[in-house]
């Protein structure tokens, strides 16, 4: 229906075959919309429409149904009830944006032993396999947290191990380590760099 409505609200200004290539809908669909009667429900529909959109927008689409009805009926006399304010926002495709939570990657707070700074902040290199950097990032997906560690070699910035994992182990940064190794030549002298949380500071690794 919004984009109908949208097509309604531009008909004076483009043509309508050409919004309806746009937005990907039929003219035919678009008239049958505009010649089926609308009932009073259905008109309350459309004006609740633009005001959830304003206030959507408004918020760069951050507010959820429960914000948007409680700013709809601090304006109106006539109150709006939640469910209705999220089912059209359901039809409609509207969706607010959550906010991700942050997920630790590094355990600094560990008793292992932690190697010294070589690197110290000079990451300039001269050949392949002279200096890596390795590091673990995060990826929340519908089924949990995805760990990704990454192995970096500072000739080039190239990517040249990764590993993925559902758990943040010391298995996931080796796996890592083991993949950069296989696509580099030469690793004899090569320093490793890496922020030396608990996965790194592992004896096996």
């Amino acid at each position: 229906m919004i984009r109908y409505l949208y097509m309604e609200q531009n008909r004076s200004n483009c043509r309508i075959a050409k919004m309806a290539q746009w937005l990907q809908v039929s003219k035919s669909g678009y008239y049958a919309w505009r010649k089926r009667s609308k009932s009073l429900r259905d008109l309350e529909n459309e004006i609740l429409l633009k005001e959830i959109l304003s206030i959507h927008e408004a918020s760069h689409g951050i507010y959820g149904s429960k914000k948007i009805t409680h700013e709809i009926n601090q304006e109106s006399e006539r109150k709006v009830n939640h469910k209705r304010v999220e089912r059209i926002m359901r039809e409609n495709g509207i969706q607010s944006k959550t906010r991700r939570k942050y997920k630790a990657t590094t355990n600094s707070g560990h008793s292992l032993p932690v190697a010294e700074n070589i690197l110290n902040r000079d990451f300039k290199a001269d050949r392949p396999g002279q200096k890596m950097v390795s590091d673990i990032t995060y990826i929340p997906t519908d089924e949990g947290w995805l760990y990704l560690a990454g192995v970096m070699d500072l000739c080039g910035d190239k990517i040249i191990g990764v590993s993925m994992d559902s758990r943040m182990t010391k298995n996931l940064v080796i796996a890592a380590l083991e993949d950069a190794i296989r696509h580099t030549k030469v690793t004899e002298g090569c320093i490793l760099h890496s922020d030396r949380g608990s996965q790194y500071c592992s004896l096996d690794y």
